[in-house]
């Protein structure tokens, strides 16, 4: 069994739904000598969040965005405010789609569905770089 730990910092994007399987896999070319494992995604921020969804069409991003806005809605009144009017739905809606994914290695590449790419779904308005830790466990070929 061998692990390996990376942390990467993704650059800051606007709020939304971004796709970056790429950058992820940019970042770990060893996965290709994997047979079989896991990947572990983790997210070190409490406003912003990882998912799995469509990777082909953008109009699911757009619609995802929207449906999260109208479910947690920044007027409501908070008591966490000192951060801005977005912070507190931010946390709310990381709470709800969480931290961290669990994704199959099967020779050497990410098992996900033909459909499907690693999200970071992005709950600020202005936010910086996201920082994720990156955990391969698994056996080499």
């Amino acid at each position: 069994m061998t692990w390996i730990q990376k942390e990467i910092t993704l650059r800051a994007r606007s709020r939304g739904f971004h796709l970056v399987t790429r950058e992820i896999l940019a970042e770990l070319p060893e996965l290709r000598e994997f047979s079989v494992g896991l990947l572990n995604v983790f997210i070190q921020h409490t406003s912003a969040s990882l998912g799995i969804n469509e990777n082909a069409d953008p109009d699911v991003r757009i619609d995802l965005e929207m449906a999260f806005s109208k479910i947690v809605h920044e007027d409501f009144p908070y008591v966490h405010t000192l951060e801005g009017p977005d912070d507190m739905p931010a946390h709310i809606k990381a709470a709800m789609i969480g931290s961290s994914l669990s994704i199959p290695i099967t020779d050497g590449k990410l098992n996900l569905g033909i459909w499907q790419g690693i999200y970071l779904c992005e709950h600020r308005s202005h936010a910086s770089g996201r920082r994720l830790v990156l955990t391969i466990q698994g056996e080499r070929s």
